[in-house]
């Protein structure tokens, strides 16, 4: 996904001190901020000028202290025609030949009202799930009581069905049929829908339903992060299925490895249901509830009691 300049302020809140249309269309390539303390006090052997660039009240302090003709002469060096752009925090006053060299070298100014930090954090974010790299998988995602399910499985099996069902339930549709899946860091997966079937489902015999028009805003999501995976299969007399919930299957996509539960499908079972509790139920053992240690604790004193018996 392209980012621009003008994304980005309208994204953060940036307000605009130099700027031309042409300079607000300018790409930006990486996800890395560039804090230039060293380039101000003119050692530029590792500037990286594709970084877009942000001053706080350190910065700015030691900029000031220059004389009008050394700030000029730093900042004209740090403007380049690839600086998508340099962010001031705080509000803090941009002088003239800071300007000046923007103008120069084709490079947009603004001003944010936060904190430093509160400004990096939220530019980074952005950027990180802009510019990372994508996967598509096929499946459905769906936002359980806050937890993002992957259901996939063969074609055929009720993926969407099972998805709509949930939506009715009351959980919400975050894609249908192709997940873009994303890992923001090396723990955390997100999820988002193509952008032509956004908030569409897709049921056979029916056709294609848009989930926000007739069951409104608070049954979509934008995006979510996958935590879970749920794959259906059908049910086969004599194969094996965890019966205890004991197993500890994984998916990785992205680098990122997240569990997978997988539940047989068959005639008269609701699906939607066993998904629902599956979710609870991871939930629970991640916040230290776990029914099966729980049940082999017991059956384990069960044992040890007949047997001093």
């Amino acid at each position: 996904m392209a980012v621009t300049v003008d994304m980005l302020a309208k994204k953060v809140k940036l307000e605009p001190v130099y700027s031309r249309p042409e300079l607000l269309k300018k790409e930006i390539t990486t996800s890395d901020i560039s804090r230039p303390g060293l380039e101000l006090a003119g050692y530029f052997d590792y500037y990286s000028p594709e970084r877009v660039q942000l001053m706080g009240m350190k910065e700015w302090s030691y900029m000031m202290t220059m004389t009008p003709h050394n700030r000029y002469s730093v900042l004209k060096a740090m403007f380049k025609s690839e600086t998508p752009a340099l962010i001031v925090a705080r509000d803090l006053e941009i002088p003239e030949e800071m300007i000046r060299a923007a103008k120069e070298g084709d490079t947009p100014i603004f001003q944010a009202h936060q904190a430093t930090s509160s400004v990096s954090g939220e530019i980074s974010w952005y950027l990180n799930s802009c510019l990372a790299e994508r996967t598509s998988v096929h499946g459905v995602l769906i936002d359980i009581y806050g937890m993002g399910v992957l259901i996939q499985g063969d074609s055929g099996i009720g993926k969407s069905e099972t998805g709509l069902e949930l939506v009715k339930r009351g959980h919400r549709l975050v894609a249908d049929d192709r997940v873009d899946v994303y890992a923001k860091d090396e723990e955390t997966l997100w999820g988002e829908p193509a952008e032509i079937l956004r908030h569409l489902l897709e049921i056979r015999g029916v056709g294609i339903i848009d989930v926000m028009s007739l069951y409104g805003a608070s049954a979509v999501r934008n995006s979510s992060q996958v935590q879970l995976s749920i794959y259906l299969e059908n049910f086969e007399q004599g194969k094996e299925f965890d019966r205890l919930g004991n197993g500890n299957e994984e998916i990785e996509l992205q680098g990122v490895k997240i569990p997978r539960v997988r539940i047989p499908v068959k005639t008269g079972r609701n699906v939607s249901v066993v998904i629902e509790a599956a979710a609870m139920n991871h939930r629970a053992k991640q916040m230290g509830f776990d029914a099966t240690k729980t049940f082999e604790d017991r059956l384990t004193n069960l044992i040890t009691e007949n047997g001093t018996d």
